[in-house]
């Protein structure tokens, strides 16, 4: 489904925490359907939300603080940025190995899906962890093959996945299906 119209028939965002990986201004932008203001909506949610972003382009909303995720890689954008919004204000770093190969996922443990930007599940599992509480819900309103969703499920966290694709609804629910360890 469209993030839109699923986000809008939440009403209460108390317990709620945001952890998504839109698509950015200049990356696969054909592929992801990016488009000017998709993100905008999150600017009336006020929940706490840790958005990834470019490391190329501006940010378009307002934040509290920016953290970095180091890709631990030598090539292309060694970092993304993770833009968090009503929190905190100290800047951190996350270590955790770029996942674009089969190759790159069995060196870190992890199942490749063939998402070209597909995140770490100990990335995931490290920010739900640090920012949520045991009763707090995630989503994930561009949830991808679900690695933040797999990763709530595996903290105990209630969570809410929303994709377009129906390709990566299906890898996603797959991958919830079964009891993948971190």
């Amino acid at each position: 489904m469209d993030c839109l119209e699923v986000m809008r028939d939440i009403k209460d965002f108390s317990e709620v925490v945001i952890i998504t990986d839109p698509p950015y201004p200049d990356y696969h932008t054909e592929l992801y359907g990016y488009e000017d203001g998709i993100i905008n909506f999150l600017k009336d949610i006020p929940c706490k939300q840790l958005v990834f972003w470019s490391s190329k382009v501006d940010f378009p909303l307002d934040y509290t603080a920016i953290h970095i995720w180091n890709k631990k890689t030598g090539v292309g954008s060694m970092y993304e940025r993770i833009f968090e919004r009503n929190g905190g204000e100290a800047y951190r770093v996350f270590d955790a190995y770029l996942l674009n190969s089969t190759v790159a996922a069995n060196y870190n443990h992890e199942i490749f899906f063939n998402h070209p930007s597909q995140k770490p599940l100990k990335l995931m599992s490290k920010l739900i962890e640090e920012y949520s509480e045991p009763n707090s819900i995630i989503i994930d309103p561009f949830a991808g093959s679900g690695s933040t969703l797999v990763a709530a499920k595996q903290l105990g966290r209630n969570y809410i996945g929303i994709e377009i694709s129906p390709k990566y609804v299906a890898i996603a629910n797959e991958r919830l299906r079964q009891d993948i360890l971190l």
